[in-house]
């Protein structure tokens, strides 16, 4: 079996546009959430989210491009280039057939979807923009990074919600591990902070409601918790095959080791009660790295600060782990950026590669009034240094789509 390793990094992210500034603002325990600008906030319950500011994408795109493309094809093709400077990569010395990408959107262009749906209803179909489809289509974002860098290998792209940057990135994994690449660009990108996106969330009851604090809106596990914190943003990693990754003198960030899949089979948005499904999923990711959950020193969770969601997840973590899980590290980076939907587990899976990278564990921020339900180690409020040999991600997505990425410290 081919072993895969993660040789660069990038995000654009509700606290920094880049992935180093967003690691120093996890450390930190910086919040990215603040009261709702994109959109009117006055039509819904909710009015705080988690939006990136600040972010250029002329840095990243010719201004022709700018306009043919969605901001969450923008997110994804800015945090790839930052990726591939971070890895180090001379493209032009590569067999670009031999470089992929998997990059999964849960949503896509929906800013675009209702932009053009009000030309149709104002000014005709004489004025829908020819660029209407190209622009929402998830599948543009892979699409888009591959044209922008000239990448020929395998493109795909996933959307299982919540779950679709995990997904997108293990399914990757595995594209390297069988042999049909050597090195995959792989995340997940999402920007649908626009009127009926987060009115539709708004509408289900499942956003947090704390509008007077928005920077502890979101609070995961914390007994006070009343929902998620809609966000947005991005997150790619570059994995390469080994033997090549080293030949190239790459600096070499963690191995990607396990991936698990499950499915609760139970209910359309809500977690399975039992955290079955999810304690399957984390099992079968470490069987395929072949770990025991005794090695497990940190897991990011999926702790989307709704109730049902954390108190699931954390049965599901003592399922998996037995009685070690009260002696692992688990953190939410949601408490910090929200929820980034179908760039969560992408965002998630950059920061267990980083707390590898520095041995340190980030921070659950917001954590005051602890819930009888959530009773682990939720690192609460301050980052932990402490070593971090084994980190797994979790993500859990609407439809009951569940997925668990594991990376370990490189040994030779």
């Amino acid at each position: 079996m081919r072993r895969v390793v993660i040789t660069g990094v990038g995000a654009v992210t509700p606290v920094a546009n880049t992935a180093e500034e967003t690691w120093q603002a996890f450390l930190a325990g910086k919040s990215g959430t603040g009261h709702l600008t994109q959109i009117d906030p006055s039509p819904f319950s909710s009015k705080v989210a988690a939006e990136v500011k600040g972010f250029d994408p002329a840095r990243y795109q010719h201004p022709k491009d700018i306009r043919k493309t969605d901001r969450f094809v923008q997110f994804g093709i800015a945090s790839a280039k930052m990726a591939l400077a971070d890895s180090g990569l001379d493209l032009s010395k590569e067999d670009l057939t031999r470089i992929g990408t998997l990059v999964g959107s849960g949503i896509g262009g929906l800013r675009v979807i209702e932009e053009q749906h009000k030309v149709l209803m104002e000014k005709g179909a004489d004025r829908i923009s020819p660029f209407l489809i190209p622009m929402l289509i998830v599948n543009m974002a892979p699409g888009q990074i591959s044209i922008a860098l000239g990448l020929k290998g395998p493109s795909n792209c996933v959307a299982t919600a919540c779950a679709t940057g995990s997904h997108a990135i293990g399914d990757a994994f595995k594209t390297i591990q069988r042999g049909d690449a050597d090195v995959m660009f792989a995340g997940g990108t999402e920007s649908c902070i626009t009127a009926l996106g987060f009115g539709g969330f708004d509408a289900m009851k499942a956003l947090s409601t704390l509008n007077d604090t928005p920077e502890s809106a979101s609070r995961p596990f914390d007994a006070t918790r009343c929902g998620f914190v809609m966000g947005e943003g991005c997150g790619i990693i570059i994995m390469e095959e080994l033997e090549r990754a080293r030949k190239r003198g790459a600096r070499i960030l963690a191995e990607f080791v396990g991936y698990g899949m499950s499915s609760d089979a139970s209910h359309i948005t809500a977690p399975d009660p039992s955290g079955d499904g999810a304690a399957r999923c984390i099992i079968n990711a470490m069987k395929d790295a072949d770990i025991r959950p005794e090695q497990v020193d940190y897991i990011n969770a999926h702790g989307t600060s709704t109730s049902l969601n954390d108190k699931c997840e954390t049965i599901a973590i003592k399922k998996a782990l037995g009685d070690h899980a009260y002696k692992t590290r688990i953190s939410s980076t949601k408490s910090m950026i929200g929820h980034l939907l179908g760039a969560a587990g992408a965002v998630e899976a950059v920061a267990c590669v980083l707390a590898i990278r520095d041995q340190i564990v980030p921070p659950t921020i917001n954590y005051k009034n602890p819930d009888p339900d959530c009773d682990l180690n939720y690192v609460p409020n301050q980052a932990e240094k402490t070593p971090v040999r084994v980190a797994l991600s979790n993500s859990l997505g609407f439809g009951g789509h569940n997925a668990c990425i594991a990376f370990k410290a490189y040994e030779e």
